[in-house]
């Protein structure tokens, strides 16, 4: 096993478009034994000779199989910077005849620190496509950011493409119906960080309703002052932004159209949010820590050896 990287993204998108990060960051002992189980078994019955990519989803404490690709991907490259380990070095000798036995190789392995890939969208330059993800992919490039732990191993890799989460300001948050409830946690720890927050009519409403101050903000095609107006004005500077339906749709193209041109991260899923919150935790709480690849492979190697 080369390494087991978990999504930020929910099932649905793309896995070219979704963060992701490895070590897995949610995942209990028990699922991961038997995604390994599972991974080995089709590839044994199935015969692959060299690399293969394996996606799976996890829901109500069912472990389902979405797709199982006899090739190397694009994951290769940064699961090696990852463990350290050249796995397409190691690929081609065993197409060669070597043997995996003979490779000195971990089962399993699980480096100590903590790796985050984030993905760069060309939304500033093509604003006429959708902001928001779904299973068609629209990134044009990858990144990443590695840490001791998650919070700032995902600030290192938002900051490399160009949308550095804040760590203080305001914050606009709009979100649809069914996300009106998860959305709460993330609000109340936003605010309990010292940022304003700002949201329209209905998360407003539901937002006051728990005690978690915001100030309201019309949404685009209601009137002024919105969301757009506020970025302008330097007042917001990070979106949660989760709309459902056509009528969102001019919504989603004035927001992000904005937001994408002035570097504002603009987060449209609950765990990106999430994940968005951690790593402004860990920055407020540590700052940001710059150390050498070769030094956190060295590192890892030490405690495999």
């Amino acid at each position: 096993i080369c390494g087991i990287m978990q999504h930020i993204e929910e099932a649905g998108i793309h896995s070219g478009d979704s963060a992701c990060v490895l070590p897995p960051y949610m995942l209990d002992d028990d699922v991961r034994a038997e995604m390994i189980r599972i991974t080995k078994l089709l590839a044994l019955e199935i015969g692959i000779v060299g690399l293969l990519n394996m996606q799976f989803a996890f829901l109500d404490g069912v472990l389902y199989v979405l797709e199982l690709n006899p090739r190397g991907s694009r994951t290769v490259p940064f699961v090696s910077k990852a463990t350290g380990i050249s796995w397409a070095r190691m690929a081609a000798r065993i197409l060669i005849g070597e043997k995996l036995v003979d490779m000195n190789l971990p089962d399993d392995p699980v480096p100590p620190h903590v790796s985050v890939k984030a993905v760069k969208f060309p939304f500033a330059r093509f604003d006429r496509i959708s902001y928001f993800l779904g299973p068609e992919m629209r990134s044009t490039g990858e990144v990443m950011g590695i840490a001791e732990d998650f919070g700032e191993a995902f600030a290192k890799a938002q900051a490399s493409v160009q949308a550095p989460l804040p760590l203080e300001g305001g914050v606009f948050i709009s979100v649809n119906d069914p996300d009106k409830e998860k959305v709460l946690p993330i609000a109340r720890e936003l605010h309990s960080l010292g940022f304003t927050l700002w949201a329209t009519g209905g998360t407003h409403a539901r937002l006051t309703d728990e005690g978690i101050p915001s100030n309201r903000l019309f949404k685009v095609d209601e009137g002024r002052p919105n969301v757009v107006d506020q970025m302008k004005n330097g007042l917001v500077h990070m979106i949660i932004n989760t709309p459902l339906g056509k009528e969102s749709h001019y919504d989603e193209r004035a927001v992000g159209k904005e937001a994408y041109h002035r570097g504002i991260p603009n987060i449209t899923t609950l765990s990106g949010a999430w994940a968005a919150v951690k790593a402004i935790t860990s920055s407020n709480g540590n700052g940001i820590h710059v150390r050498p690849l070769q030094d956190y492979i060295a590192e890892y190697n030490n405690v495999r050896l």
